[in-house]
């Protein structure tokens, strides 16, 4: 009875440490959030501020690009980190995989401020890919502050938050089927399409989640690497709260990034058709 008395105790505690944390972090700044958005600066309840957002072109137009923006870069993620995750996977020794996969982890350890600016002087004028191409007698255009250097910022930014979802999938995946598929005559193309993608598709939209969600909420990435070419909607939302000091309405720009973002969520889940616990697992 003490034992099972204590139990009950230690669980109830954990409870309301997970509540509290949920609560403090996740429910009350988001409550704040959406209180704000229907304020003005007199404190008065106003749909003011979300009507802004439909009525001024750059407001939608720049959600709409950073929607799409980020729906493409995780795309061109999964293009990558599909086959990648694969050849990890089934095609080498544990112990190589591990130490590939570890330097892949590397550029996390310094912090994405370090590696956007690594590409920032990679990518410029005087920087090393130009300068290489020049001694070649290759004329390159301007790679830096372009919808490019943004593009190939956030790829190699997101690409092992691609990576290791669908390594986790394809780790299950018994190598036997493949085989089977290979002596009954089917195509390199028809198992990929038939067998692994399908085994690999609850890391596949999990990745996408989490690419998608933090090149949209991103902010260095389109100041540094796209610079006046890429207008993020984060940095609408940044200039209202921290350059005009209208909270009221960055909170409601805030709130509608969080609405969107849930919405393409949902629409992924249901379009692949997949249980929302096999994606968070």
């Amino acid at each position: 009875m003490k034992s099972d008395c204590s139990k009950n105790r230690l669980l109830l505690i954990y409870g309301l440490i997970v509540v509290g944390w949920i609560f403090m972090l996740i429910v009350l700044p988001h409550t704040g959030l959406f209180l704000s958005s229907f304020t003005n600066d007199d404190g008065k309840f106003t749909l003011a501020n979300y009507l802004k957002f439909f009525n001024q072109k750059i407001y939608y137009k720049t959600f709409l690009y950073t929607f799409f923006n980020g729906i493409l870069i995780a795309f061109f993620s999964f293009l990558i980190s599909m086959p990648l995750a694969f050849f990890l996977t089934k095609n080498i020794p544990k112990k190589v995989s591990n130490f590939l996969l570890t330097i892949l982890l590397i550029p996390l350890g310094v912090g994405e401020l370090i590696v956007v600016y690594s590409w920032m002087v990679t990518l410029s004028d005087n920087g090393l890919i130009k300068h290489s191409l020049q001694i070649l007698g290759i004329d390159v255009p301007k790679l830096l502050n372009t919808p490019f250097s943004m593009t190939l910022g956030f790829v190699y930014i997101s690409l092992v938050f691609m990576l290791l979802p669908i390594m986790q999938s394809l780790e299950n995946l018994d190598n036997c089927l493949v085989e089977a598929a290979l002596d009954l005559g089917a195509s390199k193309f028809t198992i990929i399409k038939r067998i692994i993608i399908p085994f690999a598709m609850p890391g596949i939209v999990s990745g996408t989640i989490m690419v998608f969600t933090m090149v949209i909420g991103d902010f260095l990435v389109p100041n540094i690497l796209g610079g006046k070419s890429a207008l993020w909607f984060t940095e609408i939302i940044y200039n209202n709260f921290l350059t005009t000091l209208n909270w009221n309405l960055g909170s409601a720009f805030g709130f509608l990034l969080l609405l969107g973002s849930v919405f393409v969520i949902w629409l992924l889940i249901k379009i692949t058709g997949q249980q929302y616990e096999k994606v968070v697992k």
